[in-house]
């Protein structure tokens, strides 16, 4: 008899080939020590050109498809009636559902709309955590956000699977508290980004639609990540699990009102984004409001060959086998720390490993930044820039200039659509490794004055 063979997870490669490549440049220690400190110990601050493994975001940085490249050459570019503008509201309307769509220079365009022509100054808006410019946009319109979301998401060691539901004692509460007619809407994130792009269920969607229409209360979603949320609802709720990701998605959204849509993530592209409103009315609102700050509402900011490639991303972000590498690639970073003993939130989300800088640097004090400075440290260990998600994220009080002091600590680790291999990731691990096995020697850092950033 052959000996039993040893269990181990099977590897997997990417679906698809490279075709074009982008030369990195490689700097030394010494280099990126004095990178670094010019940009005052921030890593938005860097040049790009100086980054090897850029991990800050994945917004606008995935590659397009020769398929959406060659999109790009058929850009209708007339000011008025657009094509691309006519294909990309059929791709809309066909796999997430909604009836109007205005399209947007970017996701924040879409939320300022969408903050203008429904909040009032006194308006509450419940949300599962909040986003940095979603809230902005929203006390701007004069509103306050509420977080409603289950406790768990606020422990990053919780292997709650879906650490983004809301919890729907916490939005009873806060419906009894300010009355249904001060909340023009529930904001709802997939994949919740700031507490590390964990999803929410389609049961938990289901049962905050159901509760909403028993108050006339509406939902909009933060599709940003939608299709990444479908993924988990697939791998996660046994009643899903043969179902595909577009089907998955666009019954997502059926329990949801309309959506604001970052098209530099799911939709693999570099820019653009849109609004989208089942309301007939309120369409007619934003469709005037798009006019003024975006530009005509068939290209709201948006070049036509940009809409084009945008309507070609939508079609391959829902392909089964994209988003299970998309998520894999993640996860195979995700699990190397884990492995290692390193201090990640889990379980793994879907654009991101977060790194729980309270654990990775307990001698750190949280208004010393110990995010920040971890972040810092592996720039300069090996040239892979990532993202503060804690302290400096949250903000201040804008009445007392105090920190808000959020539970959450984080150091954000982005994938980028389609752009860099299993050997970047690998790097990746050994340089996060390398950092935590010297964590000791890591101090903290002071403001010494603001930017905009």
């Amino acid at each position: 008899m052959k000996p039993a063979r040893p269990h181990r997870r099977r590897s997997w490669a990417e679906p698809y080939k490279i075709k074009v490549v982008e030369p990195l440049k490689i700097t030394t220690r010494a280099e990126r020590e004095r990178a670094i400190e010019a940009a005052g110990y921030n890593t938005f601050l860097l040049r790009s050109e100086d980054v090897y493994i850029d991990l800050l975001t994945d917004s606008g940085t995935a590659a397009m498809s020769d398929y959406q490249w060659a999109g790009m050459m058929m850009g209708d570019e007339s000011y008025a009636g657009s094509k691309n503008f006519y294909h990309l509201e059929e791709k809309i309307q066909k796999y997430y559902g909604y009836s109007h769509i205005i399209p947007t220079h970017q996701g924040r365009g879409a939320e300022n709309i969408l903050s203008q022509i429904l909040i009032k100054p006194g308006d509450c808006v419940p949300g599962n955590m909040y986003f940095t410019t979603t809230r902005l946009h929203q006390e701007l319109a004069g509103g306050t956000f509420v977080d409603v979301i289950i406790d768990e998401a606020h422990d990053p060691a919780s292997l709650h699977p879906f650490k983004g539901n809301i919890d729907l004692q916490k939005l009873t509460d806060t419906i009894d508290r300010v009355g249904a007619e001060r909340i023009p809407y529930i904001s709802v994130a997939g994949t919740v980004n700031m507490a590390g792009g964990q999803p929410i269920s389609m049961a938990n969607m289901r049962e905050v639609y159901q509760l909403a229409r028993r108050h006339g209360i509406r939902i909009i979603l933060d599709a940003t990540r939608a299709v990444e949320n479908a993924y988990f609802i697939q791998q996660r709720e046994a009643d899903y699990s043969h179902q595909t990701i577009a089907t998955i998605l666009r019954e997502f959204c059926s329990y949801t009102d309309g959506c604001t849509m970052s098209g530099k993530k799911d939709a693999l592209v570099n820019i653009g984004g849109w609004l989208a409103l089942n309301d007939p009315e309120l369409y007619e609102e934003a469709s005037n409001l798009v006019v003024i700050y975006e530009g005509l509402h068939t290209y709201g900011g948006m070049a036509g060959r940009d809409m084009e490639a945008m309507a070609r991303g939508i079609e391959e972000s829902v392909q089964d086998d994209h988003i299970r590498a998309r998520v894999g690639q993640v996860e195979y970073l995700g699990q190397k720390l884990i492995d290692w003993k390193i201090p990640v939130v889990v379980p793994i989300g879907g654009h991101a490993i977060y790194l729980d800088a309270k654990a990775f640097l307990p001698h750190i004090p949280q208004d010393c930044f110990p995010a920040q400075r971890l972040a810092a440290e592996l720039y300069v260990e090996a040239g892979i820039r990532t993202m503060e998600r804690g302290i400096v994220s949250a903000g201040r009080n804008k009445e007392t200039g105090d920190h808000y002091y959020p539970n959450l600590e984080l150091v954000r680790l982005t994938i980028p659509r389609r752009v860099y291999t299993q050997a970047h990731m690998d790097l990746t691990a050994e340089a996060v490794e390398e950092v935590y096995y010297n964590r000791d020697r890591i101090e903290g850092l002071t403001t010494v004055s603001y930017t905009h950033l």
